[in-house]
């Protein structure tokens, strides 16, 4: 190169021009002829990379190929050799004219700066999309350390720019920067945070992406979709999107139904309240009429006998009922509850079956059903829950009970 352009030069003094003129039209030449032959090499190698990689894909069946010509990798690195031989014509080609020589080379150097860190980007999305489709990591928040080692990456290269830019040494800029740590801290905090956060919820498995989380503070209650270095998006079941600073879920509580979900049922832990002037002993009679419940027919065949057998054989005194042993109709109640939630065929049988009585309050006796739906889906899980409770409410009367609820008109209350 050094030769043509000598060539070059001497061809046009020898046609007769000034010097200055055979040192401008010298440079033109070479400029043209150079950036020609670099766009043509940066086509061979964009060529030669994608036919390379095409039979690479034709040999595998990994989709990895397909991720890097998606976010653009070899397009990118297909680049670097062109820039190289720009770099070197440049002293070359403005030989003669040193300001604008040095104007170019440090134009050229913050380009070549720029592309290596839209090829680390590249590279690292490649990552992020890679990992995103095996089934063992597509949950994880890899987003949040792409963005971190992207900062890194951002704050080496706007370093090495400035020191290119000043003509000085990037070491000074590091000690500089060593210096200025405090003010950088202070800017950063949210960063850092947000990266200490990523970490502790990926080392605990606090938080995937597909969760369903439920953060009152943030009013969020849906799925994950997406966790960053600063922020973790949930789409409400509204369809809404609610943010959250990532180092909230390190620092406030929250409810994941990973869980459950993950478990062999979801929860059904719901109370009837019986009004207390309903609970009674009940007589022969009216357990005789209870046996006909088929669901309470063999308990209460049992449960009598054991019952007057005792009461005999003591002498009780049964012309009241409270003496001696005795049932309750609210007994019979509850027991027939967790009967009927036994043999529901939506309740998992493998999971804590209980029908329990909670302490009176105000408003009377809650009788309480605690069990798990073998159907976990929302929209499911709810039918069965109501459709156990439809029974349930349906089926008080029979044991001359009462379900409390708040009086309609005030003379309902002086009575």
């Amino acid at each position: 190169m050094e030769n043509s352009y000598h060539l070059l030069y001497n061809y046009f003094i020898d046609l007769g021009l000034s010097e200055l003129w055979a040192k401008y039209l010298n440079m033109l030449v070479l400029l043209i002829v150079t950036l020609i032959i670099i766009y043509l090499i940066d086509l061979t190698i964009k060529k030669l990379l994608h036919n390379f990689i095409n039979k690479i894909a034709e040999k595998t069946k990994s989709d990895i190929d397909d991720i890097l010509n998606h976010n653009h990798v070899f397009h990118r690195i297909a680049h670097i050799i062109p820039f190289y031989i720009a770099l070197y014509q440049v002293p070359i080609i403005f030989t003669d004219f040193d300001t604008i020589e040095n104007l170019i080379s440090k134009v050229l150097q913050v380009i070549f700066v720029l592309l290596i860190i839209y090829i680390i980007k590249s590279v690292l999305n490649s990552v992020r999309d890679y990992i995103r489709t095996l089934p063992r990591l597509k949950d994880k928040p890899i987003e949040s350390f792409v963005q971190v080692i992207m900062i890194f990456v951002w704050i080496a290269g706007l370093i090495s720019i400035i020191a290119i830019i000043n003509g000085a040494e990037i070491w000074k800029f590091f000690t500089a920067l060593g210096a200025a740590s405090a003010v950088l801290l202070l800017i950063f905090k949210d960063t850092i945070l947000g990266f200490v956060a990523s970490i502790q919820v990926s080392i605990n498995d606090m938080v995937r992406i597909g969760d369903w989380i439920t953060f009152e503070k943030f009013g969020a209650d849906g799925n994950v979709t997406e966790i960053t270095l600063a922020t973790v998006k949930v789409q409400n079941f509204d369809k809404t999107i609610t943010t959250i600073p990532t180092y909230a879920l390190i620092s406030d509580s929250f409810k994941n139904w990973r869980g459950m979900e993950n478990s062999g049922g979801r929860r059904i832990k719901r109370a009837v309240i019986i009004k207390l002037n309903s609970v009674k002993y009940l007589s022969g009679n009216e357990i005789n009429k209870l046996k006909d419940i088929e669901l309470l027919s063999d308990y209460l065949e049992k449960k009598s006998g054991d019952i007057d057998n005792y009461n005999a054989k003591n002498n009780i005194n049964k012309e009241l009922l409270i003496n001696g042993r005795n049932l309750t109709n609210i007994g019979i109640f509850r027991k027939y509850v967790e009967t009927y939630i036994e043999n529901h065929s939506a309740i998992n049988k493998d999971m804590m079956i209980m029908t329990r009585q909670l302490a009176p309050t105000t408003q009377g006796l809650p009788i309480e059903i605690y069990a798990f739906s073998s159907d976990k889906r929302w929209q499911n899980y709810e039918y069965i829950m109501a459709d156990i409770f439809d029974h349930v409410i349906a089926a008080v009367p029979y044991f001359s009970l009462k379900i409390f609820e708040l009086p309609t008109d005030l003379s309902s209350i002086k009575e």
